[in-house]
């Protein structure tokens, strides 16, 4: 459980990192913080990675914020650095831990993403579930570039409900600990259980990982039920609501 705000951070900041070569946007290394520095619809992803910034660190992260092009989110496992100065607003989601062991088999049709046309319907799927609206009118490979799932660690699953495209969710698995993304289900495919048919097949190759991930209200119970533990809350700040919506608000995990 002590370690659970250090994991998450150091995963998070894989998949945020990866995610942001792939769009070609620049990752930036510090001590206590990654940053990932998007364009105008991306924006600016903050991963909070230790839970004493120093002066410098804090006010590197802050003039990144005030110059960044596009929304701004911050993620911050140890609920220990204070971004208010920046007009920015807070909300916590529970840190939770899985330890290894078994899982039982999707009673959905759930596949591996390996074609461009599946990774585009994950893509419409999960901006679809978590309502983003930043990433509209669509642009195909923006939120999951085809190079995404060619990075060390990171999966792609989709699955289907009679056919269709319902949900899907991102696996990544860093430093030997995995962890899950944009677990998102279609809105008018909500409660069939599609969420726990596409967590329960991408869980399937990480059965032997400690795992974390950040649970929103929507999802934690799905969590629950699958074995993770709430550990620790994390901390997310994001830009003022007239910049974009509140992340994470419908979906169930980041």
């Amino acid at each position: 459980m002590a370690e659970a705000p250090m994991r998450q951070a150091r995963n998070s900041a894989a998949f945020w990192s990866a995610t942001g070569r792939c769009r070609g946007h620049e990752v930036i290394r510090r001590r206590g913080f990654v940053a990932v520095d998007g364009d105008e619809r991306a924006g600016l992803r903050i991963l909070i990675q230790e839970p004493d910034l120093d002066l410098g660190e804090l006010a590197e992260l802050s003039e990144l914020a005030r110059r960044a092009v596009g929304p701004v989110n911050a993620e911050d496992p140890f609920s220990s650095t204070d971004l208010s100065h920046l007009g920015m607003r807070s909300w916590q989601m529970p840190v939770m831990l899985r330890p290894p062991g078994p899982v039982g088999e999707p009673v959905l049709e759930v596949i591996r993403v390996r074609r461009p046309e599946d990774l585009q319907a994950a893509e419409r799927v999960v901006i679809e579930g978590f309502e983003l609206t930043g990433f509209e009118p669509y642009r195909p490979g923006e939120l999951f570039p085809m190079t995404l799932i060619e990075q060390p660690g990171v999966e792609v699953f989709i699955v289907s409900h009679d056919g269709v495209a319902a949900g899907a969710c991102v696996s990544v698995v860093d430093d030997g600990v995995g962890s899950h993304y944009w677990v998102a289900t279609s809105p008018a495919l909500r409660s069939r259980g599609v969420g726990r048919a596409v967590m329960l097949a991408s869980l399937a190759h990480l059965a032997d990982l400690p795992l974390t991930l950040t649970a929103s209200k929507l999802g934690r119970p799905l969590y629950e039920s699958l074995g993770y533990t709430a550990a620790t809350p994390s901390t997310w700040w994001a830009s003022p609501p007239g910049q974009q919506r509140r992340p994470g608000a419908r979906g169930r995990c980041r």
